[in-house]
């Protein structure tokens, strides 16, 4: 096989049912089993049956796609015995890369996550954060944006936005309190942006507001023992390979109230000479940005029996 990268998804992709297409593949039902064990819960029931309420919910949702990505990446594993030369992980999906490297077994990086998840949504209450895709903008010209709508609020305000996740030329989101996000997306639209688009989430993810969420998280990794990554492990903070253990808990710790570096993780995996890049998880869309982001590049998607095959296709 022509040499590539594997990378992971992160909250979005879920959907009730997203691991029925790989039918009773002993991998992903074990894979299912020992994430249950770690979480003291069904996970296979709450993946199988919802409801998308239940799935959606942070604490949940970040579980269940670590999970996902690592079941995926498992049964190609067993079906195939080909690793990928890197990994990388959007935002949560660093966890799920974690584990494929090595550096983490899924049952430290299950009630880890759960944690992250907790801690994120314990910071900022349900409905006093947002955030919001904007389309057709420079990210320049969003970062300044979003300068702009904190400081419309005075010196001595706490709102505040952020541009949290650049995932392609013409794609970021901004992220941060209510008001100071409301405000941004006004004033980007009327910069010239395409779209604004509030995104149905229920924490302001990536941005400075998830500081305190940060620092219990912090707090629980300094008890995880982590392994050296097997493979070559972009992290989305600094966009940079890390083997120390120390250095990989920093950045995973920074990395959950600093924004994902996606346009530049992607251009560091074709730096490494991989021009396929394959999505591993529920979901397509890291493989559709990946055109957007190099033209010179090829994405697909492993998330079932199906695409199984088609990516052994294409990277024959």
């Amino acid at each position: 096989m022509k040499p590539f990268a594997f990378v992971f998804p992160g909250q979005g992709s879920q959907a009730v049912g997203m691991l029925d297409a790989w039918g009773d593949h002993p991998v992903v039902a074990e894979t299912l089993r020992e994430a249950s064990d770690a979480l003291g819960e069904d996970v296979a029931k709450l993946i199988h049956e919802g409801p998308k309420e239940a799935l959606a919910l942070t604490t949940n949702t970040q579980p269940v796609m670590l999970v996902a990505g690592v079941a995926a990446y498992r049964v190609w594993m067993s079906e195939t015995g080909v690793a990928p030369q890197a990994v990388a992980g959007h935002s949560l999906g660093e966890y799920s890369a974690l584990v494929a490297a090595g550096s983490l077994t899924l049952a430290q990086a299950a009630p880890l996550v759960r944690l992250r998840a907790q801690a994120m949504q314990e910071a900022v209450p349900v409905g006093v954060g947002a955030m919001a895709a904007i389309l057709g903008m420079d990210a320049a010209k969003v970062i300044a944006g979003c300068a702009e709508a904190t400081g419309a609020f005075g010196p001595d305000s706490t709102e505040v936005v952020e541009a949290v996740n650049f995932n392609d030329a013409a794609q970021t989101v901004i992220a941060g309190s209510k008001a100071a996000v409301d405000k941004a997306c006004e004033i980007l639209k009327a910069n010239g942006a395409k779209r604004a688009l509030l995104l149905p989430v229920s924490a302001p993810f990536h941005s400075s507001l998830m500081k305190p969420a940060a620092e219990k998280l912090k707090a629980r990794l300094e008890d995880i023992e982590i392994a050296a990554p097997q493979m070559a492990l972009i992290n989305n903070i600094d966009v940079a390979v890390e083997v120390d253990a120390d250095r990989i808990r920093d950045a995973l710790y920074r990395q959950a109230f600093g924004p994902v570096r996606w346009v530049e993780c992607v251009q560091a995996i074709k730096a490494r000479g991989l021009t396929t890049l394959v999505e591993c998880g529920p979901g397509k869309v890291l493989a559709g940005m990946v055109k957007r982001i190099d033209a010179d590049m090829t994405g697909a998607a492993l998330f079932d029996l199906a695409s199984l095959e088609d990516v052994k296709g294409v990277l024959a």
